[in-house]
């Protein structure tokens, strides 16, 4: 598993998949994909998720929509934008109102 804290790798699959604010997607096809790619241990289940998807919509990146059992439904407040830092050349997916600090935890460079 790579170091990278789980809701930056969210913060991409959302940008590479489902960055439309006119699209709902859900939790589910979101763990399948870091499940797929390796990106989170294999003994995390769906519930374990819970808490990533909460700090994202705290961060009001992410409103719940629905909800049915474990299954979130959410779409973005708006689109994420993806921001190379010029320090550690490490990719931050950000939202126009949050601030310009890389997400890479080693870095925090202004963007």
């Amino acid at each position: 598993m790579d170091d990278i804290p789980i809701t930056i790798s969210i913060r991409k699959i959302i940008f590479e998949n489902f960055n439309d604010d006119d699209l709902r997607f859900n939790n589910d096809q979101i763990f399948e994909i870091l499940k797929q790619n390796k990106i989170i241990e294999s003994s995390l289940t769906i519930d374990d998720m819970e808490i990533y998807f909460k700090e994202l919509c705290d961060s009001e990146i992410l409103r719940n929509i629905a909800q049915n059992f474990t299954t979130q439904w959410f779409k973005l407040f708006e689109s994420l934008n993806k921001v190379q830092c010029v320090s550690c050349k490490e990719d931050s997916y950000l939202i126009s109102s949050e601030n310009k600090i890389c997400q890479n935890t080693s870095c925090g460079s202004s963007l």
